[in-house]
């Protein structure tokens, strides 16, 4: 058997890095130049050979982007549906992951695994069922039947990740609040969720970031332009602006800020997370 060399190893290591930096390259070069074109004049947009440092550079395709069409209303609409969707999808999803976790009723496993069944239905195939549905509950076109779907399509992801975590938590905490008189609510506030905060985060970072990005159901839903989101107005704004790609561009990195934003906050959560999530589920 022969052993790997110091050498080896760092030539390995090398490789495996050239490989991985190249791929991210890759993957981050269409954002770059989205960036850069939306800090570019419109004249400058298709320059050959393409820049991705702009000179000159400025900022009048995000002013205009923002000032045009209300756009500064269908943001603040994304983020009325997108900050209620993701407390709403945490909470229900962490109280269905606490009752599946700790206590123990008939069909808990088919229930649980019914749940999980939704992950596998993809969300176009539902839009018209979805959309009869809204419409006798008298949720078409308003905000609130838009937090009302998005928070029932993510609490089976969220539940799942949850759950696994709760499973984690030490039994001989939960015995000894109990001797203590400590009922399940108080158990679940004072306990499982401080304990839980790495998947909280992360249940939190995917519900927001599934609310804002979503296009499909909010354009088949919303009729009133005053209630579109940043999804529906960027696509409108890209069928009024199709020639101006800086104004485009810049429209779509405002969209983005908040994703960034979001991400920025909750990444050292999300790892953990994750892993707790798949790992004990």
């Amino acid at each position: 058997m022969t052993l790997e060399t110091p050498r080896l190893r760092r030539t390995r290591m090398s490789a495996r890095l050239v490989v991985l930096g190249a791929g991210a390259l890759v993957l981050i070069a269409p954002f770059l130049y989205m960036l850069s074109t939306s800090f570019k004049p419109n004249r400058l947009a298709f320059e050959w050979p393409p820049q991705f440092i702009p000179n000159p550079a400025t900022l009048a395709n995000y002013t205009q982007a923002w000032g045009a069409n209300d756009f500064g209303r269908y943001f603040l609409n994304s983020v009325f549906v997108a900050c209620f969707s993701t407390v709403c999808t945490t909470l229900l999803a962490a109280l269905a992951a606490y009752g599946f976790a700790r206590f123990r009723f008939p069909l808990r496993s088919v229930l649980f695994w019914v749940l999980m069944l939704g992950l596998m239905v993809p969300s176009v195939v539902i839009l018209i069922p979805q959309f009869l549905v809204a419409s006798a509950l008298n949720l078409n076109d308003s905000l609130s039947g838009l937090v009302f779907f998005y928070v029932g399509a993510g609490v089976a992801l969220n539940t799942f990740l949850l759950r696994g975590f709760f499973e984690g938590v030490p039994e001989e905490l939960d015995e000894s609040m109990t001797l203590e008189g400590a009922g399940p609510v108080r158990k679940f506030v004072a306990l499982y969720l401080p304990l839980s905060r790495p998947a909280l985060a992360t249940s939190a970072v995917f519900a927001f970031l599934a609310a804002w990005d979503e296009f499909s159901w909010a354009v088949t839903s919303i009729n009133d332009p005053a209630k579109y989101t940043l999804p529906i107005a960027i696509a409108q704004f890209q069928g009024q602006h199709a020639t101006s790609w800086g104004l485009v561009f810049a429209a779509s990195a405002i969209g983005m800020l908040p994703v960034l934003l979001v991400y920025l906050i909750g990444q050292r959560h999300i790892v953990t997370g994750l892993q707790a999530g798949a790992l004990k589920s």
